[in-house]
């Protein structure tokens, strides 16, 4: 009886499994030259090795790492539909950057993580190059990263980013909070609009009320109010310590003003805070009318205008609005400190 012949099984690949090793070259290829606009002093080795390396600058007698992390949330989604890719990576770095800067924190280094089913490299070059920007805009190196390439995992066109940032500050200057007092004065600085914070809100809105993102609100597309990229202060508010004592600083992320706030101040505070102290931009206006979102809502999902809280002493205050004013910033006096009585909230807005 004759043998029949065994027919040996395909010849699979990593790129038959999903994974394009070519791309992701190209990717890395694609983006050193951005990343070589944001070196700075101190950057050793970057982009390309198993680690990046990074000398800690000379002149501080006891230097502190700060460190921080943090995404882009669902603002992504809204990316992806409006196929926008290149200001989603100034939202990454500003995220984390604004962050460590509360505690007085110059950013030095910042890596990235991008994850996503399958490689597209024209999408994911648009996004590192967003990251560049943001870190130049931050003063601070792109000095990694990663690229994860896993089939399966996220759907077509869609990717999920995470950003990690490294700053240093000396450990006599360290602004934590405790130096505020009854009487500051708490000046805000102006948002981009609503930053990455709240979009699971914003899409709702967008879904239910079937809102067209081409039509325009004061003479802008409504797009390009929604996808505006998170504002980064680390440059205005690093030259204001140099000048002016800071006692305490707040990112305006998720939680908003009456969130935000309460963490750098002592249990017995309370900031008190005008809510007709600044201009409410017309995007919060409008995701307030479409959604018929209550303010009490607003001022804990949103940060309405505000991004960077900033507490001063009061013969202070004004020299500080004058050096921001004149660094580009829009800056408004929104509030003060003071004593919390039984029960209050440690955010009151009025």
């Amino acid at each position: 009886m004759k043998k029949s012949a065994i027919t040996p099984p395909t010849r699979l690949t990593y790129r038959d499994a999903g994974v394009d090793i070519d791309a992701g070259d190209q990717l890395v290829e694609n983006i050193k030259p951005f990343a070589r606009r944001t070196l700075r002093p101190g950057v050793m080795a970057g982009i390309g090795g198993f680690g990046a390396l990074f000398r800690v600058p000379r002149g501080y007698k006891e230097p502190v790492l700060v460190s921080g992390t943090d995404g882009v949330g669902t603002k992504l989604k809204l990316a992806f539909e409006l196929k926008r890719h290149d200001t989603v990576g100034i939202d990454l770095v500003a995220m984390s950057v604004n962050d460590i800067l509360t505690l007085g924190a110059e950013p030095l280094f910042f890596l990235d993580y991008y994850a996503c089913g399958k490689l597209d490299v024209k999408s994911a070059t648009q996004v590192v190059k967003g990251i560049a920007a943001g870190c130049e805009q931050a003063g601070c190196a792109l000095i990694g990263g990663e690229t994860a390439e896993m089939p399966g995992m996220y759907p077509a066109g869609e990717y999920d980013l995470a950003g990690f940032a490294v700053g240093v500050v000396e450990k006599s200057r360290i602004i934590d909070g405790k130096s505020i007092r009854p009487g500051d004065v708490i000046l805000g600085l102006a948002s981009n609009g609503a930053h990455s914070n709240g979009y699971s809100l914003i899409r709702k809105i967008i879904s239910s009320r079937k809102v067209n993102l081409s039509a325009r609100l004061n003479g802008k597309a409504l797009k390009d109010l929604i996808l505006a990229p998170t504002r980064i202060y680390v440059k205005p508010v690093l030259a204001l310590m140099k000048k002016v004592p800071l006692k305490g600083l707040a990112h305006i992320t998720g939680g908003g003003l009456v969130e935000n706030i309460p963490r750098m101040l002592s249990s017995g505070l309370c900031a008190r805070i005008d809510g007709r102290a600044w201009p409410m931009p017309p995007l919060f206006d409008w995701l307030q009318r479409q959604g018929n979102v209550a303010d009490s809502e607003m001022h804990r999902v949103f940060n309405c205008g505000i991004g960077m809280v900033i507490v001063v002493a009061a013969r202070d205050a004004a020299r500080a609005q004058t050096l921001l004013a004149r660094a580009g910033e829009r800056v408004w006096r929104i509030g003060e400190v003071s004593r919390r009585a039984r029960g209050q909230a440690q955010t009151v807005v009025a």
